[in-house]
């Protein structure tokens, strides 16, 4: 683990794979930290230099003052490109991660190899779910957030997955009951103002899509919509709940990594 000092805050990274090899930046979804890629760490490694970051207000990073934009988080993955001296990346987001992915593609496709967008949507929500969000957390502290966790685990993963393997179900929902209340609520506040469904034209890098079948969250048809808007974008469907890259490892992995090495 690392930290990069930005203007207003500083940022928790952690790099992994050969010095030489091409940058993959990868952003986690709301409420997890960079530990939420484990999974694919050893495979994705052997052919890049995985760059993993706590987004602002999760894990090590800073919890700033809120509330925060999808902008001012895709300036963060900027800047800690820029104090890396990376020019150049792919990147593969969910989620929020997604969401940043989607403003980088928009306004700063020139630094992106690829684009990678997994279980997320142009559009997450609606203002009355965020803000509802936004209330219970910062009035409840951190008891809310452990209560976020367990009623998270029937929205990220399906009932098999979490019968199947409880541990890693709850390794990443305890991310979140770990997770600052007032770093959830600033990104819940970006979450619910980033709206890219008339921008989507604007990305030009070439661009995955990824959705799971029993994402109610981010459902395939929030996919699809993306995929049509914008040109070129492939899409692949994995039979999972919203976290698909934990739910389906090393399909997930695979297919991601095959759109990677082809780029």
């Amino acid at each position: 683990m690392a930290h990069v000092q930005l203007a207003d805050g500083v940022l928790n990274y952690q790099l992994d794979g050969p010095a030489d090899a091409p940058v993959l930046v990868l952003s986690n979804s709301l409420g997890t930290d960079l530990g939420m890629w484990d999974s694919q760490i050893p495979l994705w490694s052997e052919h890049f230099r995985v760059l993993r970051y706590d987004t602002r207000g999760h894990g090590g990073s800073q919890v700033t003052e809120g509330p925060y934009s999808i902008e001012q988080l895709g300036k963060d993955v900027l800047a800690l490109l820029d104090a890396l001296g990376i020019e150049h990346a792919h990147f593969v987001g969910l989620s929020m991660g997604g969401l940043i992915g989607q403003w980088l593609g928009i306004h700063a496709g020139a630094r992106l190899h690829s684009l990678t967008l997994c279980n997320t949507a142009a559009k997450i929500g609606n203002d009355e779910v965020w803000n509802t969000r936004i209330d219970t957390v910062l009035k409840g502290g951190q008891q809310a957030m452990v209560d976020l966790r367990d009623a998270s685990i029937a929205r990220w993963f399906t009932p098999a997955f979490a019968q199947q393997q409880p541990q890693q179900a709850q390794r990443i929902c305890q991310m979140l009951a770990q997770t600052s209340p007032e770093g959830y609520a600033a990104n819940c506040a970006a979450v619910r103002d980033a709206d890219f469904r008339e921008q989507l034209g604007r990305i030009q890098v070439a661009t995955l899509i990824v959705a799971g079948t029993e994402d109610v969250v981010t459902t395939p048809e929030h996919g699809r919509f993306m995929q049509a808007g914008i040109i070129g974008a492939t899409y692949a469907e994995f039979p999972a709940a919203h976290l698909s890259n934990v739910e389906i490892g090393e399909a997930f992995s695979r297919r991601v990594l095959d759109f990677l090495l082809a780029r």
